[in-house]
């Protein structure tokens, strides 16, 4: 076998010559240090159904108050402290969003109203399904979204191109494309698919594990994730603080979006991340300015204003977009909470978002204009908001390979890029 030092000095005709896969290509590009500076899509699942209308209520008109005696909020002036924060547009923020009333006023935050599946399921693990495969009741599909997005970029790849900081791969990065579960980027370990479990890995000891692998697509994987693993402690990505006064909160999403900065700032080539926010299911004591939701929305607010502050210089390069299973009733139940709904809300954040907007069509809260009389109706299907994101940003634009069986139009989110 040819050295891979002249190799790498022969360049990448005289690899192709030799018959290097792509595989070998992405190890010489770790090797030689030169992993590509790419755009980055940050996706954040907020699991258990938030409830649009306290996270982004109407301002206007007494509907809500009359359908939520306890839990409708103000943005009278005289509600102090707990006000709805006003956004000039019909629509205020939960006083816990306050920390994203600057992307609001910048433009680079927007809001997507009344989004959420076709599919008018209200089982938690069926929704979830839906919204991750992109196939909305249908269940079974081989794929999730982003796994297929990853499969239409159309260039190579580090083995960070897709990251979740999740225990074991989401639904969403399911598929044929290489993707990485990394809960902590300190103690970093691989699931090998095919291989009957998890594998801690650590510096030769998995160099051995791989060596010994008997089959070539154990040997493949092995290789690709300890060249993961080298990259990380060369560039000391596990060692790295925030930047810009960034201050996380100390919550398990706080950690996952401290780390997706620590990986888009070193350039291993990261370009879809996967991150998880639970808590959101508020049956019970629901509250307004204090209470669970409160204490969700605060973590979520303070998480992702950290993350923004912390990305400094790189935030061009990076979308984050929000999303959730479907929404909660429009009336309060009898415990101070609200049930499983329909329709619900996204944020998507970003330089060039078309931002300080409400964007969907919000038909009020008449009786009438309710789904089934009880829910927010779903007037933007969630795949025209994710095929607009992933294709305006990452220049992912084969909408009918995403989300097979769809035909809808992507609803267009980000300003176009500036003429060079």
């Amino acid at each position: 076998m040819l050295d891979r030092r002249v190799l790498l000095k022969s360049g990448a005709l005289a690899m192709l010559s030799f018959g290097a896969g792509p595989s070998f290509l992405r190890r010489a590009a770790l090797a030689t240090g030169t992993s590509p500076r790419r755009r980055t899509l940050v996706t954040l699942f907020q699991r258990g159904a938030m409830d649009a209308l306290a996270a982004v209520p109407p301002t206007g008109g007494g509907e809500l108050a009359a359908l939520r005696p306890s839990l409708a909020m103000s943005a009278a002036r005289s509600a102090g402290a707990g006000a709805v924060l006003d956004l000039g547009v019909g629509f205020g923020f939960h006083p816990a969003l306050a920390p994203w009333l600057p992307f609001w006023r910048e433009g680079r935050l927007a809001v997507v109203h009344c989004v959420g599946s076709p599919d008018p399921t209200r089982s938690h693990f069926d929704a979830q399904d839906y919204m991750e495969s992109g196939t909305p009741g249908r269940k079974g599909t081989a794929s999730g979204w982003l796994n297929r997005v990853c499969g239409t970029l159309g260039h190579d790849a580090t083995p960070f191109r897709a990251v979740a900081t999740t225990s074991a791969l989401p639904r969403s990065l399911s598929g044929p494309e290489p993707a990485l579960a990394i809960p902590d980027l300190k103690a970093f370990g691989v699931r090998l698919r095919g291989a009957g479990g998890a594998a801690a890995v650590a510096g030769a000891g998995f160099e051995s594990l791989y060596d010994e692998a008997s089959q070539q697509l154990l040997r493949d994987a092995g290789r690709e994730s300890f060249d993961a693993l080298r990259l990380l402690a060369e560039r000391g990505v596990a060692n790295s603080r925030p930047a810009s006064g960034a201050s996380y909160p100390a919550s398990p999403l706080g950690s996952s979006l401290r780390e997706v900065a620590q990986l888009v700032k070193a350039d291993v080539g990261l370009e879809v991340a996967f991150v998880e926010s639970g808590g959101w299911d508020t049956h019970v004591q629901q509250g307004t300015a204090q209470g669970t939701f409160s204490r969700r929305a605060d973590d979520l607010a303070r998480a992702v204003a950290a993350f923004w502050t912390d990305l400094g210089a790189r935030q061009a390069d990076v979308v984050l977009m929000t999303m959730t299973e479907f929404g909660r009733t429009v009336r309060e139940n009898g415990s101070g909470g609200t049930d499983h709904g329909h329709g619900s809300c996204l944020f998507v954040l970003g330089d060039r978002v078309d931002g300080g907007k409400v964007h969907g069509r919000f038909p009020g809260l008449d009786l009438d204009r309710l789904h089934e009389g009880r829910d927010l109706p779903v007037t933007t299907d969630f795949r025209a908001v994710f095929a607009g994101v992933a294709a305006a940003h990452l220049g992912s634009c084969e909408a009918s390979v995403i989300f097979p069986g769809w035909s809808g139009e992507p609803l267009p989110l980000l300003r176009p890029e500036p003429a060079v």
